[in-house]
């Protein structure tokens, strides 16, 4: 594939695609909700996808630093690195103002937001952009969705691969011929808001003997056992009705809203969040509905509605109450 070496399209370029991006890569002590970042790397580009410079640091996690056989990053080596509120100020500074790049955005976005949370420091993201979503839309003709099968497309050389500041030099300048070619053929960039956390209660940290996180699988986030839900359920959503309590809703892809506070957003309405999809499905929530899920697959094939989550969450606001349920009243506190 030809690369645009010069800064100009065979297209005006689109003025509604942002002014400035902030390629960002983070290696974190594991995959769950309270892992901890270990480095960051950013690669500030122009609004042409042009690199302007590139930042990196260490961050001490304060505790043990995971799949050191992954990112390299030994207890000893960041026992002397800051920790995560002694480099906010600089990381915001740039952030601020630029969309954030990143490949699996949404994990990378997850984890800053909860070191910004727990620093007590609200983050300066407002939307993000993920190099897989966006080479989907490109259509491009890559193997699977690793960040080595992208580089290779655009002939990018990758040489440590899990080092944070050369995952953000590979994705960055794969990043920019990808710029181009949306920009080439009017494609409206997969922009997703970002909706800062603004409280963290972190979960005790066992160490264990021989730790090691399931950092190449399964989800990031920590499992939660929920309550069940206490409504029956009234079966499939239908366009032209309300939600109704006790809708089994199940989740696929990356939301602009963090997962578990979307989860519990249904949850508070009266919805059952399901873990997988089945026949019993009332609907499926999702931003990318070719993508080729799983649960997008299965929905597909029962004939699961599926919307994606603007239209989940306007939804939520009116939420219709079970029919023919009524729970329990509390009982009275005594005097």
């Amino acid at each position: 594939m030809t690369m645009l070496d010069d800064r100009q399209t065979a297209a005006p370029w689109p003025t509604a695609y942002p002014q400035g991006y902030a390629v960002v890569d983070v290696e974190t002590t594991g995959l769950r909700r309270d892992d901890r970042i270990v480095s960051a790397a950013v690669y500030r580009l122009d609004a042409l996808g042009d690199v302007e410079d590139h930042w990196y640091t260490l961050v001490n996690p304060e505790r043990d630093p995971g799949p050191v056989w992954i990112h390299g990053l030994t207890s000893e080596t960041l026992e002397g690195a800051p920790l995560f509120p002694e480099v906010a100020a600089e990381l915001s500074e740039r952030l601020d103002g630029r969309v954030l790049v990143a490949h699996n955005a949404a994990f990378d976005w997850s984890m800053l937001a909860r070191e910004y949370a727990r620093a007590a420091v609200t983050a300066p993201v407002r939307q993000r952009l993920c190099t897989i979503a966006l080479s989907k839309e490109l259509r491009l003709p890559l193997p699977n969705h690793k960040l080595e099968s992208l580089a290779a497309h655009f002939g990018v050389v990758q040489q440590r691969a899990h080092h944070a500041l050369d995952d953000a030099r590979v994705l960055a300048e794969a990043f920019r011929p990808s710029l181009h070619a949306a920009a080439e053929s009017g494609l409206r960039l997969p922009l997703l808001e970002c909706l800062p956390l603004t409280e963290w209660t972190d979960s005790p940290v066992v160490p264990r003997a021989g730790y090691r996180p399931s950092y190449g699988g399964g989800t990031w986030r920590a499992s939660r056992k929920r309550p069940a839900c206490p409504y029956p359920n009234p079966g499939r959503y239908h366009p032209d009705r309300p939600l109704m309590q006790g809708m089994r809703v199940a989740f696929s892809g990356d939301t602009s809203v963090d997962r578990e506070l979307l989860e519990d957003r249904a949850v508070e309405a009266g919805l059952h969040v399901a873990t997988s999809v089945s026949r019993l499905t009332s609907l499926l929530v999702t931003n990318d509905p070719d993508a080729a899920t799983s649960k997008t697959v299965k929905a597909k094939s029962f004939g699961t509605p599926v919307l994606d989550e603007s239209a989940f969450t306007h939804l939520l606001r009116d939420v219709a109450p079970a029919e023919g349920v009524r729970l329990p009243a509390p009982s009275p506190s005594s005097e």
